[in-house]
């Protein structure tokens, strides 16, 4: 590589390094959140997300432990309307546009009395705060004579990006979804131990039994007279 060439290079690094930190590159903040928690039996736990007019809000939710794996689950817009209502369901994703205002979306576990259930969700919101991606142009001069332009690197940057955050998204799925066969296996281990305890209970009282009558079958219940 030539030298006027590494010092541009160089030039265009340094000139990255001192742009402000708001709105630096393009990049937008992660906009991407999971949460679990746990859901007690006759409970209702809602959570509010802010967003923005012409903007993407998915929610994905998956309920890792408890008995019936199922749960209720609704989706309500700023202005009061049900958009989403699901009821003993396990797993669920839904996508909506979104307005300005705050979203509701909860997990009822009224209908249970007895077992608490362990819930896994995400947000994933998309097209949030795009207005500053043009923030750094008025920082970068005199770049036009690169042979590659600095959009073409912060393109290939992006793709990174985005490839990284559907990376992390698939493999918190995954730990999800291990979580909820682990919580399976572990109460089909527990249930079968429980009625093989059962089994073992009944066949030692049978066998007692069965001892206990073919030895009265051969005792002499006649008196003996002295």
């Amino acid at each position: 590589m030539e030298p006027v060439l590494w010092r541009r290079l160089l030039l265009l690094f340094l000139r990255l390094l001192l742009l402000p930190p708001h709105g630096a590159l393009g990049f937008t903040p992660s906009l991407d959140s999971d949460f679990t928690f746990t859901l007690p039996a006759g409970r209702k736990e809602c959570f509010f997300q802010p967003m923005q007019r012409e903007a993407s809000l998915e929610i994905e939710y998956q309920v890792l432990d408890g008995a019936g794996l199922d749960v209720d689950f609704h989706l309500i817009s700023p202005n009061g309307e049900t958009l989403v209502f699901e009821q003993r369901r396990s797993d669920g994703v839904h996508t909506v546009e979104t307005e300005d205002g705050d979203y509701m979306f909860c997990f009822d576990n009224t209908f249970s009395t007895i077992s608490e259930k362990v819930i896994f969700f995400e947000l994933i919101l998309d097209n949030m705060g795009e207005e500053e991606q043009d923030d750094w142009k008025p920082y970068i001069t005199g770049t036009d004579l690169l042979d590659m332009k600095l959009e073409d690197i912060l393109q290939y940057i992006n793709n990174v990006k985005d490839r990284l955050s559907k990376s992390i998204h698939i493999q918190t799925l995954l730990r999800a979804f291990e979580a909820r066969d682990r919580n399976i296996q572990e109460n089909n281990f527990d249930t079968v131990n429980f009625w093989s305890m059962v089994n073992l209970g009944v066949m030692v009282t049978v066998s007692a039994v069965q001892v206990y009558m073919l030895k009265s079958l051969f005792e002499d219940k006649r008196k003996t007279r002295t």
